[in-house]
């Protein structure tokens, strides 16, 4: 259950990055071969960047690979490690969970708001990105969850990108 989850947390974050450089590629051809250009593209990449920061702190989230500075993780023994993981994980935690709530009452409270050439509405994208801070709060908890139901003796994992356990 929790690998397809990630699978298509990542797969979601992955389409939209894809989306926004193939915008921006068909766009600046179509300026420098017809100088013309596709409606409201500036306002869809910035939707669309928005919609994948949403859905990449997810899955950085769950693999804890933030950026970190690990002056003091690198020196503490494997109990300390996870102890300052569990605290990092519920700093990570307390930080989404209310950031979660905050973007679906922006969402929310766009209204009537639409782009500029289409008049799309914006709470198409604005959802979407909401949902992305939703499942990075859940993956939070998730991932709080799994720090502290590890057995003491056992060091703090870190995933990487393929989901096994990394060094």
């Amino acid at each position: 259950m929790m690998k397809r989850l990630l699978a298509a947390t990542e797969t979601v974050a992955a389409f939209f990055l894809l989306a926004i450089a193939l915008l921006t590629a068909i766009n600046v051809g179509l300026r420098g071969l017809f100088s013309i250009q596709v409606p409201d593209w500036f306002d869809g990449t910035k939707m669309l960047l928005g919609i994948a920061l949403f859905w990449g702190i997810a899955v950085a989230t769950y693999h804890g690979s933030h950026i970190a500075v690990d002056v003091v993780w690198e020196h503490l023994r494997a109990r300390g490690r996870r102890v300052l993981d569990a605290v990092a994980a519920l700093f990570t935690l307390a930080l989404l969970a209310p950031m979660a709530w905050m973007v679906w009452e922006k969402a929310i409270g766009s209204g009537t708001q639409a782009t500029m050439d289409l008049r799309l509405p914006l709470i198409w994208f604005t959802s979407v990105g909401a949902t992305g801070a939703v499942a990075a709060a859940l993956l939070a908890a998730w991932r709080l969850l799994e720090l502290l139901r590890a057995p003491p003796a056992t060091p703090a994992r870190r995933v990487d990108a393929e989901g096994s356990d990394g060094p």
